[in-house]
């Protein structure tokens, strides 16, 4: 009897050419020098239709998503003028940025901690850049927790009009006892 058995295949990594790590090198330090906000994201138990999902969601919300390799990533944030200490950059990296059309500057961070919280830590915020300054886990999640601009105006608007309802129905009320 005939047996035959597919060879393995052999699955190599090859590396990324010099011109091409120029490129990823150029396109994020035009990202680190142009957004206001940046999150450095952990994705490392990240599915491919989960990863899918992000990069919608983000760009729906102004943010744009770029993954590069760590020593990329370091080599670019060499170059910018920022105050404070680089977070710690482990695992797999993702770098969440505010796009230069995007006025909403926590929704990186609001977006990638929807997702954090929904996919149970398939992806880590661990940290970013803020205004020019280097932040933490902590700060980036601070900052997430604040509601966007449009929800901000939608409850200082209703802050605004419950008085005048109460005194409506005050008055209302008065109306009909006489």
């Amino acid at each position: 009897m005939y047996s035959y058995t597919a060879p393995l295949l052999k699955i190599s990594h090859m590396a990324i050419t010099k011109a091409k790590k120029g490129e990823i090198l150029t396109r994020l330090q035009k990202i680190f020098a142009e957004s206001k906000s940046v999150i450095f994201v952990n994705f490392h138990k990240l599915t491919v239709k989960h990863a899918q999902d992000l990069r919608r969601k983000l760009r729906e919300g102004e943010t744009g998503y770029f993954v590069a390799k760590k020593t990329l990533i370091r080599k670019a944030l060499e170059g910018i003028k920022t105050e404070g200490t680089i977070p710690s950059l482990e695992g797999e990296i993702g770098v969440a940025y505010l796009e230069t059309k995007g006025t909403d500057l926590t929704a990186p961070a609001r977006e990638v901690f929807s997702f954090e919280k929904k996919l149970e830590k398939a992806v880590h915020i661990l940290g970013g850049i803020f205004e020019g300054f280097y932040k933490d886990r902590e700060t980036m999640v601070a900052l997430a927790s604040i509601p966007s601009r449009q929800t901000l105006y939608a409850q200082f608007a209703n802050l605004m009009n419950s008085p005048i309802q109460r005194l409506v129905v005050g008055l209302s009320e008065v109306a009909k006892k006489k």
